[in-house]
């Protein structure tokens, strides 16, 4: 599926890694823009997950229309081509009311969808990825990526070792199929033509970053993230096997799990999330349409709201 180059065209894009600055950014340009914000981040789409994945606030969406938050339960599937499928037609119900869609988040998986389009493969084989995350967590990333260069040197040639998450997926299509992903998803960059013409992600200083992190597990700890999640775990039916494994989600439900310490919860939340954002930098960078705003620890949103406009300048 390719989302409608008529659509794309008139879209705006707004990525980068978490606690980089993309909520008050987003709000300045929407509203220069006579925008509406489509959320482009896999999380917010569930009710109840508010506080750990820091969600749009009540007084953020009055400011701006807010899209593609709540739209499922913490026990519901939803794949990227159901985000895909809902993305293209909110985008079409905000054109037709004369105003720009603006999609803002940190889920790359998502921004790749909307801009290269979506492969419908097979299902997922949770024991044989997870098989292959231990590999990359015992014997390290370059182990798991010579196995995919093994069957997929086409895949393995576009992903980043590091990029764990999607050279399982890659083995894993294989695995089920036996058939390589790459013959299976001809993937590639859009035409000058074909590409919107602002796409933009935020590359923040590391160790900035890294603090802000830090800081943001401390602030949601203290909003009541541990309530939140003890809600969660008592609502029927039970959060499905995804929403378990989201950031903050998952490291608190293991301590009350009796899995590990609080302390060595919080720890390790802190951990994963600077992972997460590491990771989440490769994956932009290799999306050859984003440009890069740089983000100093002294940018204020207005700062680089006037970096994007000045690149809309030339």
């Amino acid at each position: 599926m390719q989302f409608p180059t008529e659509v794309l065209q008139q879209c705006w894009f707004l990525a980068g890694p978490t606690a980089c600055g993309k909520t008050e950014l987003s709000l300045l340009l929407a509203e220069h823009l006579n925008a509406e914000i489509l959320a482009m981040d896999s999380m917010s789409l569930y009710r109840g997950m508010d506080i750990g994945t820091a969600k749009a606030s009540a007084a953020e969406r009055e400011r701006v229309p807010h899209h593609l938050i709540d739209l499922i339960n913490p026990h519901e599937k939803f794949s990227v081509a159901d985000y895909f499928t809902a993305a293209e037609e909110c985008c079409r119900q905000i054109i037709d009311r004369g105003r720009t869609p603006l999609f803002v988040g940190g889920t790359g998986l998502y921004l790749r969808a909307i801009l290269r389009g979506v492969f419908n493969g097979p299902s997922a084989d949770w024991d044989y990825r997870r098989e292959m995350e231990l590999i990359a967590e015992t014997e390290g990333n370059e182990v798991l990526h010579r196995r995919l260069a093994a069957v997929d040197p086409v895949s393995a040639e576009k992903l980043h070792p590091n990029d764990v998450r999607r050279v399982a997926r890659a083995l894993e299509v294989y695995h089920v199929s036996g058939v390589p992903l790459s013959s299976q998803h001809d993937e590639g960059v859009l035409t000058p033509e074909e590409c919107p013409a602002h796409v933009y992600w935020l590359l923040p200083d590391r160790e900035w970053l890294y603090a802000r992190i830090n800081l943001r597990v401390d602030q949601m700890l203290e909003e009541g993230l541990m309530n939140e999640v003890k809600q969660l775990l008592a609502a029927k039916p039970s959060m499905s096997r995804t929403a378990r494994q989201a950031l903050g989600y998952k490291e608190l439900i293991d301590f009350m799990e009796g899995v590990c310490s609080y302390e060595r919860a919080v720890e390790l939340l802190k951990q994963q999330t600077r992972r997460f954002a590491k990771r989440q930098h490769t994956f932009f960078r290799s999306i050859k349409e984003c440009r890069e705003i740089d983000v100093h620890p002294e940018d204020q949103a207005v700062d680089l709201l006037e970096k994007i406009l000045g690149f809309e300048r030339g």
